[in-house]
This record gives structure tokens, sequence and C-alpha cells, in this order.
């Protein structure tokens, strides 16, 4: 039989391994966040005139020569030598780029060399680690069913990534969707047009919804270039895909087509997605009850368990033992 000795070494890498991991997580995080500050100090110092469009793009501008640069940049060739010409085709994988925020044309080839080196890195950490400690207990079959199901992890996992990353920032715009609605109604009222209330609502929210401002200005841009409004209303949409935002570009659509009272058909839809904002705050609390209920059961219950009906157990318990009294 093994002795627990035997496994320390294994323990140790694998909690050294996970502290380093923590520790670089830590690192970038901590970056991120100096960097946001010192962002928004500038914004403030200047006025926030100068509108600065944010960084979604795979890799980082040339002029800044970072680690994370060079890797995307592997990932870029290591794409373009392993992918297929319909893994690559940008023109079919653009709008699932689009939502997660990334416009640049190496984004499929990058994308297909992180699924690739993925899919061959985890196996081949497995085999070194299966390596170095042989007395490890599985069987060759077991190493090879998991190292095909670390490689299929591995190719599925910047998948999952990409959607996470569209699902929150679906979720930042829907939380900064309202106000803006709010702001336009303002906008409109005060006789300014619709285009230009637009461009007046992206400068107003750069600070609270970076991403939506974004959105709004690459709208103006594209009427500046000449695209006709319905299209360019049509590809902010696409590039948002949120119910609220499609059901806006419809109605603006239309009112655009039959002449009616642009004022007055966003007061009426701003005044609906209020009404459905309070729907949802109701409905996430009527959750909450049903939510709390398992963490109560298998984490709060027993420790009352304990506390209340524990000194009657141990009293029973040594009455029955030394045939004492309570």
């Amino acid at each position: 039989m093994t002795s627990i000795a035997e496994y320390i070494p294994i323990i140790v890498s694998v909690s050294v391994f996970c502290s380093v991991i923590l520790l670089l997580i830590g690192i970038l995080q901590y970056r991120r966040v100096a960097s946001a500050k010192r962002e928004l100090m500038e914004k403030i110092r200047h006025g926030g005139q100068k509108l600065q469009i944010p960084d979604t793009n795979f890799s980082p501008p040339k002029t800044e020569k970072r680690f994370q640069g060079k890797v995307l940049d592997f990932l870029d060739s290591l794409g373009k030598r392993t992918g297929s010409d319909k893994a690559l085709d940008y023109s079919k994988l653009r709008p699932v780029f689009l939502k997660a925020g990334f416009r640049r044309q190496d984004a499929p080839s990058a994308f297909w060399g992180a699924k690739f080196l993925l899919a061959v890195f985890l196996p081949v950490c497995f085999a070194v680690f299966k390596l170095a400690f042989p007395d490890f207990l599985i069987s060759g079959n077991m190493v090879v069913a998991v190292g095909a199901l670390l490689a299929l992890a591995g190719f599925y996992l910047p998948n999952i990534w990409l959607h996470h990353k569209i699902d929150k920032r679906k979720q930042t715009i829907l939380n900064g969707f309202p106000d803006a609605l709010d702001l336009l109604v303002v906008c409109v009222e005060a006789g300014m047009g619709l285009d230009s209330g637009l461009l007046r609502v992206a400068k107003e929210i750069e600070l609270e919804n970076k991403i939506l401002s974004y959105e709004l200005n690459l709208y103006n841009l594209e009427l500046r270039a000449g695209k006709p409004r319905q299209d360019a209303l049509k590809n902010l949409a696409m590039r948002i895909d949120l119910d609220a935002v499609n059901n806006l570009v419809t109605l603006l659509i239309q009112t655009d087509k039959f002449g009616t009272s642009v004022s007055q058909a966003l007061k009426i839809y701003s005044d609906t997605l209020r009404t459905q904002r309070f729907q949802r705050a109701e409905e996430m609390a009527a959750k909450l009850p049903v939510k709390l209920l398992f963490p109560l059961i298998l984490f709060i219950f027993p420790a009352i368990f304990v506390a209340i009906l524990g000194p009657a157990v141990i009293s029973i318990y040594r009455v029955f033992l030394h045939g004492g009294h309570f």
C-alpha cells in the first residue's frame, strides 16, 4: 500500500502551480485596474472632451511592445498555419467577433491558434506529469481517455471564453441602455436631431458605459462615411445583439419610414423599457428565496442544529455512558 508521503511531491507541485497562476492573475488584474483609473483621471482632467475608443481587438497597438501582444502575434501565425480557409474566413465569423468587440481581420486566425495550442498543450502537460510521477495510480486506458478529454476541453475552451465575453459585453450594454435612452429622449425633445442626439448621448455616457458609447460613435462614423441611416441602425443592432436595441432600431426605422414623431415614439419606448426593467428586478427578487433555500439547508441549518442540540446530545451521551444524571 502506498503511504501519504509518496504523494507529497504531487501536492507540493500542484500547490506551487496554483500559487503562481493566482499571483499572475492578481498582477494582471492590478495592472488593468490601475490603467483604468489612470485613463479615468485623464478624462476627468480633460473634461471628457476627447473620446478614447476602447481597445477591443485581439492584440494591442504595435507601438506598445508588450508580452501579451507577442503572444497574440504568435497565436495569429499559428492559426494561419494550422487552420483551414473555412475556419479563417472573417466574413462568416465577423458577426460573432463583432458581438464580442473584436474587429481585427486576424481575429479568426488568433482564435483558431488558441484552440489548436490548448488542444495540444493540455495533453502534453498531462503526459509530462505522468512521466514525472510514474507511480501515480492510473491505468494506460485511463491515460488515453484523460488525454483525449483534455484535448477536447482545450479545443472548446476558446469557444466558451468567446461566449462568456459576448454575454458579459451584452450585460454591460444592457445595464447602461435605459439611461442612454432617457438621455436620447431629452435630447430629441430639446430639438436635436436623432443623429446628433445619439452623438451627444455617446459623449455623455462615455465615463459610465464605454462600450455603448463606442458603438454609438461607430454608428455616427458610418453615417459620416455615407452609409444610409437604416443600414447604420441595422449594423448597430447586429453588433450589440440585444432585444432592447433590436426593438429600438425597428422603431426608429419605422418612424423614419412613415414620418411619425420620433420624440413621442422614443418617450413611449423609454417608458416601456423602464417598466421591463422594474419587472426584471421584481423577477430577480422573487427568485431570491428559492436560491437561498439550498445554502440555508446545506450550511446554515446544520450549524444552528449543532449549536442548539449539541449540548443536549452531549448530556444524553454522558447519561447513557456513565449512568449519571442530567
